[in-house]
């Protein structure tokens, strides 16, 4: 039997992913014919039955949503393992995360509210804020640096710095307001509208393919930053945008979805264990797809079919996250090999 390209078993993810969206589609606590569902999704079902408000109003947008989530963090983190030549880099690793918790701790424990007008964009605006203020910050660091190993401690600092001001503010909050914010950590992928969609997916394909753009200097940078400026690579202007990709990607899925750890760090290793390369041509399409397949299958775990009970979807991407990143701390000169 003929073995198979990388680019053949890439071509393979496609009917998986098709396969898992029309299962997170199907799947729920209310059980739906499947000929209802097809008859649903191809436009020619009753749109004043229940079922069909299910599908269109809650499942259709929460499987786009896993879908578009999962390529989005799982890009993210490989362009910032590539970045820092670090196999336990994430998307979050530029205090992303930190910045947009701190935007809603600021909304939530101040007592602002998301009450009214601010009840269907509150909390995603003020998660924007707070991630852009960070990304500014990075940008501006970035461009003063000369390498990026710096650039990470600053990132990492940024976000300890703006975690330790979370802290504080849910030490002087009302239980009220620290359990609003601690369902805003959980992550959730079903919260979004047909309106909030549209401004998510459009912004995520701007931030892929900011980042694919660079996919031949994500290949140089693997050989170190000399090797790279010596092959003519300006090593600034290329972190510029792969920061500002990665930010875009992790604080747009921040801020719709809340926090979802993880899926950034593992998808990656995954990709590379897999399809057994270090070229960005090839993990870069494989990462997008596997990401979006694995945020898929967390999420039809999360949502236990059947049962009238979700679990936070963070939380079942950890499961799922945290013994890779043991495995990964115990193979650790195994998985350096990719990274130069």
């Amino acid at each position: 039997m003929k073995k198979l390209t990388k680019y053949q078993l890439i071509l393979l993810l496609l009917p998986l992913l098709a396969v898992l969206f029309v299962l997170s589609v199907s799947l729920g606590s209310v059980v739906i014919p499947f000929g209802e569902i097809i008859d649903i999704l191809i436009g020619n079902g009753l749109k004043d039955s229940a079922n069909y408000h299910i599908i269109n109003s809650y499942r259709l947008p929460k499987a786009l949503t896993s879908m578009f989530a999962g390529a989005a963090l799982g890009f993210a983190g490989l362009q910032m393992q590539t970045l820092f030549r670090n196999p336990l880099a994430g998307p979050f690793v530029l205090g992303i995360s930190s910045g947009a918790s701190l935007g809603v701790a600021l909304l939530v424990l101040l007592g602002v509210g998301v009450n009214g007008a601010l009840a269907y964009w509150g909390m995603a605006i003020a998660s924007i804020m707070g991630s852009s203020a960070v990304l500014l910050l990075v940008v501006l660091t970035s461009v003063r640096l000369k390498d990026s190993m710096s650039l990470l401690l600053v990132g990492l600092m940024f976000g300890a710095f703006t975690s330790a001001i979370v802290s504080i503010m849910q030490y002087f909050s009302t239980a009220e307001d620290i359990q609003n914010f601690l369902f805003w950590t959980f992550g959730a992928t079903g919260n979004l509208s047909w309106e909030e969609l549209q401004i998510f997916i459009p912004v995520i394909l701007i931030g892929i393919l900011l980042g694919y753009w660079q996919a031949k200097p994500l290949n140089a940078l693997l050989m170190g930053e000399n090797y790279a400026q010596s092959m003519g690579l300006r090593i600034q202007y290329v972190r510029l945008f792969l920061v500002i990709s990665t930010s875009i990607l992790a604080g747009v899925v921040t801020a719709f979805c809340g926090p979802i750890a993880f899926l950034g760090l593992a998808v990656p290793h995954i990709s590379r264990i897999l399809f057994k390369t270090s070229n960005h041509f090839i993990l870069v399409p494989a990462t997008l797809l596997l990401g979006a397949c694995l945020l898929l299958i967390c999420d039809l775990i999360a949502q236990l079919p059947g049962i009238d009970l979700i679990l936070p979807i963070n939380a079942v991407t950890s499961l799922f996250g945290a013994p890779v990143v043991i495995w990964l701390i115990l193979r650790r000169k195994n998985i350096s090999k990719h990274f130069g």
